[in-house]
């Protein structure tokens, strides 16, 4: 039997909950075009961010660690998928559309620049008299202008909902700048997989960030003793040893590997029951109840989001703000300044491509563009030919 779109479709009518986003209910696109004959939009619209160049450049744009700094470290990319995974997850356990929530969560990303959150201070500050830069608008900018694949329009022409979830209703002086701002209904709540999105975002870091910093030694395991998490989770493993007996695998890192895979299963365990109670407690039965909720309906339980606070604080306090992180990434900060001025002051050293983007986006957007979507390794390879000595072109 081939499943062609409309029965698809007619699935998820069936096995969706009243308050899930069917794709057959989509807003549409920008951009009218047949859809596909055996996929339905957003499964259709996951293929086209998967495909797309911004999405593959997140191999080398740096989570925590720049690049160069090891094979096994999270990347962009890495952190994209893993949230993703989560992403189904909770969508299919709460019966949500598990395309959309997926979609998002691999987009979410795509707009961020080189050299990780220094890169976007960076930006930030170039642009603070142009419009501002912001990842979640340029990730729309992206999809929307940026990728050129389509000989009928620029960008990837994605449904609203997908656009929408990447925006995440973010009403910065960017935003409103480049017009989405005004693109989006601000009187409406968010659709809950765009909510899930959010949610497991911060779920994969928090967890992939912990398990990095304790295999690059910037933290050790007693330095989380305290955080009531982490101490049921420790405790667990040794039990989980101890059941296992003489064949049980007692090595450093996969002690930590259980460790991280014990807390981030009781958050993940935890939004999925959380956010039933927050539906069953408002009695949400529909669409348009969800967007008219006053507040946010995924989310964790108060003792796991205190836990989750504490574990945060340590991240930032003993590994986003250690100086081995920080001497990396304020050098790539350094590095993106000094290209973003040279090539104010001359843009005809950009490519062609540029250059011609310049001039229907102005400078300073069209530099801004240019310096975003660059990989870590880009951006170095670009000061390089630039700054240094006789490099080769």
């Amino acid at each position: 039997m081939i499943f062609a779109r409309a029965e698809l479709e007619a699935r998820e009518a069936r096995e969706l909950a009243a308050y899930a986003m069917p794709s057959g209910a989509t807003r549409g696109r920008v951009h009218e075009e047949p859809e596909s004959a055996h996929g339905t939009p957003f499964q259709r619209d996951r293929e086209r961010v998967v495909r797309s160049r911004a999405f593959r450049r997140l191999q080398y744009k740096t989570q925590v660690f720049v690049n160069h700094e090891g094979d096994y470290y999270r990347t962009r990319l890495t952190h994209s998928l893993e949230a993703a995974q989560i992403a189904r997850v909770v969508a299919r356990a709460l019966c949500l559309n598990e395309d959309l929530a997926e979609t998002i969560s691999l987009a979410h990303d795509i707009g961020h620049p080189p050299f990780g959150h220094a890169g976007e201070r960076a930006l930030r500050a170039l642009m603070g008299e142009h419009g501002g830069f912001e990842h979640n608008a340029q990730a729309l900018r992206l999809v929307d202008l940026l990728e050129r694949r389509h000989t009928g329009f620029r960008g990837l022409n994605l449904t609203y909902e997908v656009r929408e979830g990447i925006w995440k209703r973010r009403d910065t002086e960017t935003s409103r700048a480049l017009g989405y701002a005004e693109t989006f209904a601000q009187d409406v709540g968010p659709l809950l997989e765009a909510q899930v999105a959010d949610c497991v975002d911060s779920i994969a870091y928090d967890h992939h960030d912990l398990d990095d910093a304790l295999k690059a030694g910037l933290i050790q395991r007693s330095d989380l003793r305290g955080i009531a998490a982490v101490d049921e989770a420790e405790e667990a493993v040794l039990e989980l040893f101890k059941t296992t007996g003489k064949d049980a695998d007692t090595a450093e890192r996969v002690h930590r590997q259980e460790l991280i895979r014990y807390l981030r299963r009781q958050q993940i365990q935890d939004l999925i029951e959380e956010t039933q109670r927050r539906l069953d407690s408002g009695s949400i039965s529909s669409l348009s109840e969800v967007r008219g909720a006053s507040a946010a309906l995924v989310g964790l339980s108060e003792p796991v989001q205190r836990n989750k606070v504490a574990l945060q604080s340590l991240l930032h306090e003993r590994v986003y703000r250690h100086w081995r992180v920080k001497r990396a990434v304020e050098k790539g900060q350094r590095l993106l300044e000094r290209l973003f001025v040279e090539f104010i002051a001359k843009p005809h050293l950009l490519p062609e491509e540029y250059q011609e983007w310049v001039k229907r986006a102005g400078a300073h957007r069209g530099v801004c563009d240019y310096i975003a979507g660059m990989t870590d390794r880009y951006a170095q390879r670009e000061h390089r030919q630039l700054f240094g000595l006789f490099e080769k072109m």
